[in-house]
């Protein structure tokens, strides 16, 4: 399948930690459809606020692409930087520009779904399945074959046409792409969303894994997760239902060890869907432990990886509230002997083994949890330490995750990227030890070359976030990584 000069190949799928070294992963650079969010419809459309699109694509996450590019593929970046700054109107970061960058290592899904669009058969099959999702008329459907596959990728994620009519809602959320799906080791588990809202992007995404040239040694090994049997028979109101209905995103799941995945039950998760993917992963061999994070059911949190990333090998952050010292605190109010154990707001930890699936261990907080992941998983001898947002300070701890101090994307062992606003975490960043640099100043180092990442170490690298943190995700949510080094 062909682009131009670029031939996309299969290549290598895999991912056994979240802090191997990244080498190749699916992104979504902001589109036309996240300008078209109205305040009535945002709620709806999972969107938390209005956002300013220009500013948040070329001065803030352009910033992203130019460092992933920077440590995954530099060639395609190193001393390029001063053209394409220069041009303030090129929109050198998407995929229907002329001059897109056309990386074999960071990859934009779009990209992707203009190239399956280019057969016929794939073309009429999804247009007909959109359609049908979106209940369109026959004359959109009929106008919607009229279009290249460069527009038409452009109209089914954003929803509107060149002219800016607007066909269906967009999806402001597909530039989290970490929630269509997760690499397992060598397989692929897609998602099934929580709200309808996300309806659109999950179909996108089973094209695109099933159907693309770079997914194809590994079409038998993506994993769907099924239904309830009787899915069809429960009432409407239990559409999240936690132990009939079948939904999950990848912000609740994390590949922390060649053997051991997390899965985060949440708001946007339920059990049923976690025992499914445990029986499953269990089948195949995929790993041989699983562990349940249930945290509470408020849009405070919405996914695990919004309470916790790892940053190193021996490092995490995580909100403290929800970690050993909230517990303590929680136990020192004598209502916590008098409250249920499965109180909606309660965290509980379970893991399971393959083979002893009736015999879980309830594990007692996040920190030993962490821990035993860092010692025993992945053979760490430092202490492991713990770096909470906001500096564990009353409020900032809180406001600080809010705007994503735990969600972060680790780009090797001990370097992560996350955002600039938050104040009192980067505070203890650099209390741990780390380095905190601006983007622009490490992509100015780069090219001056008083800087290479392959040398770069303890560092956090701060992405401008006035507009990109309004959409409530960081730089972890908006990845999904598809092949790191082994540790």
């Amino acid at each position: 399948m062909q682009n131009g000069n670029h031939q996309v190949r299969t290549q290598e799928i895999r991912v056994s930690s979240e802090v191997g070294s990244l080498k190749r992963l699916l992104i979504h650079s902001p589109d036309r459809g996240l300008g078209k969010v109205v305040p009535s419809k945002a709620q709806d459309w999972l969107f938390e606020d209005i956002v300013h699109l220009e500013t948040m694509r070329k001065d803030e996450y352009d910033y992203y692409v130019k460092i992933l590019l920077y440590f995954l593929d530099p060639d395609k970046i190193r001393g390029k930087l001063a053209e394409i700054n220069a041009d303030s109107e090129r929109n050198f970061f998407k995929p229907d520009h002329p001059d897109y960058f056309r990386s074999d290592a960071v990859i934009d899904i779009q990209h992707l779904l203009t190239e399956i669009l280019a057969d016929e058969v794939i073309r009429t099959r999804l247009i007909s399945g959109i359609c049908a999702v979106e209940r369109c008329s026959f004359l959109i459907q009929s106008q919607l074959y009229t279009y290249d596959p460069v527009e038409l990728s452009k109209i089914l994620i954003s929803g509107s046409l060149p002219d800016r009519t607007m066909l269906f809602a967009p999806l402001p959320n597909f530039i989290f792409t970490r929630d269509i799906g997760i690499v397992i080791n060598s397989h692929i588990l897609l998602n099934k969303p929580a709200k309808l809202a996300r309806t659109r992007e999950a179909f996108l995404a089973q094209y695109i894994f099933f159907y693309h040239p770079l997914f194809s040694k590994y079409r038998d090994k993506i994993i769907e997760i099924p239904d309830n049997e009787h899915h069809f028979l429960l009432p409407d109101n239990e559409v999240s239902n936690d132990y009939s209905r079948s939904t999950l995103e990848g912000g609740d799941v994390m590949m922390v060890a060649k053997n051991h995945l997390l899965i985060g039950c949440s708001e946007r998760t339920t059990l049923y869907a976690a025992q499914q993917v445990i029986r499953l992963l269990f089948d195949k061999n995929v790993v041989d432990k699983v562990t349940i994070v249930k945290i509470p059911k408020k849009r405070d949190y919405m996914h695990i990886d919004t309470i916790f990333t790892q940053v190193k090998r021996n490092v995490w952050v995580l909100l403290g509230s929800l970690g050993r010292t909230g517990d303590e605190a929680r136990k020192r109010d004598l209502l916590h002997f008098l409250a249920p154990k499965d109180v909606p707001d309660d965290l509980r930890i379970m893991q399971f083994r393959k083979g002893e699936e009736q015999k879980p261990v309830e594990i007692e907080n996040l920190e030993d949890l962490l821990t035993a992941i860092s010692r025993d998983d992945l053979g760490c001898t430092e202490p492991v330490r713990f770096i909470y947002s906001g500096n564990n300070e009353f409020p900032f701890g809180a406001r600080e995750q809010w705007t994503d101090s735990c969600n972060l994307l680790a780009l090797k062992d001990g370097v992560v990227i996350g955002y600039d606003r938050n104040d009192k975490t980067l505070e203890a960043f650099r209390q741990a030890g780390f380095e905190t640099v601006r983007a622009v100043d490490l992509l100015d180092r780069f090219e001056r070359g008083e800087a290479d990442p392959e040398t770069l170490e303890n560092t956090f690298i701060l992405l401008p976030s006035a507009e990109l943190s309004r959409a409530r995700g960081g730089s972890h949510c908006m990845s999904l990584p598809l092949l790191r080094a082994e540790l």
